[in-house]
């Protein structure tokens, strides 16, 4: 967590509440997050102005007046906007004030998420560099290219969906989910997956986070959106956290293993081990 539709959610939110505002100063609490110098980043900020949000997979992207500031919330990270006095806050680590007063405050419990700051003219090289897949979109997201990819691969079908190459955005909710619904057991090599099997999950990818993303993501522990609001995905979950739960398709008991070093659901008799 947060996984896109998390990240694509906060995404609409701050387009709502800080375009057009001019950055004034900064405050870094824990310079460990600053990926560029830290130096060059507190003075570069100063004076641009948030133009546009965008997302690249779980990347969220600050479009400045001649710089892309570039957020990835990792597992705990959240963004908070005061139009005018910040409460204290113990795990407010970056604070982004503007000349109108306001302030954005970056949150982080875990202090895993990264911010950077590039030359818009980088950012493809920088994305090239992550290996990323593409979006999750019947635009972007070719099932022949997927198919033939699958089929390069030994790691399990949940692994290989995870790494963000073959599409990005899954996370470990949301890859339980689509396999769920493709009923492909999460073990499986990519090799093996049949084209009956790639296409499911295929389709089931792009339905899952499109749903999510209307849902406005999935709050288990403490996602909330820029809004300081919970997500409702959750609520449609059908395998993930269903452990010890009867399979709402079938009404066998929902299972859970370690896969990849992270706990997987799944249900035994949709998703056989075949």
């Amino acid at each position: 967590m947060p996984e896109l539709p998390e990240v694509e959610t906060v995404r609409r939110g701050l387009e709502k509440l800080i375009l057009g505002k001019k950055i004034s100063s900064i405050e870094v609490h824990y310079p460990k997050m600053i990926k560029t110098d830290l130096e060059e980043f507190q003075k570069e900020l100063p004076g641009q102005v948030i133009q546009s949000m965008g997302r690249r997979g779980k990347y969220l992207l600050f479009y400045l007046s001649d710089k892309v500031l570039i957020s990835h919330l990792r597992m705990e990270g959240k963004y908070f906007y005061y139009p005018d006095q910040v409460p204290e806050r113990k795990h407010a680590h970056v604070l982004i004030h503007f000349e109108d007063g306001g302030t954005l405050v970056y949150e982080d419990v875990r202090k895993f998420g990264t911010l950077e700051l590039l030359a818009p003219e980088l950012l493809d090289s920088y994305f090239i560099s992550k290996k990323l897949g593409p979006e999750p979109t019947e635009k972007d997201f070719d099932l022949l290219t997927f198919e033939k990819a699958l089929k390069k691969s030994k790691k399990p079908i949940k692994t290989h969906l995870l790494d963000q190459t073959l599409v990005v955005g899954l996370g470990n909710i949301y890859v339980d989910e689509v396999l769920w619904r493709a009923k492909v057991y999460p073990a499986k090599s990519s090799q093996t997956i049949t084209k009956k099997e790639a296409r499911a999950i295929h389709e089931q990818t792009i339905s899952v986070l499109e749903q999510a993303v209307d849902k406005g993501g999935s709050t288990i522990r403490s996602y909330t959106n820029a809004f300081g609001e919970n997500g409702t995905m959750q609520e449609l979950h059908q395998v993930y956290d269903k452990a010890g739960l009867a399979c709402s398709r079938c009404g066998t008991i929902i299972e859970k293993i370690q896969l990849g070093g992270r706990g997987t659901h799944f249900c035994p008799r949709c998703q056989r081990r075949s």
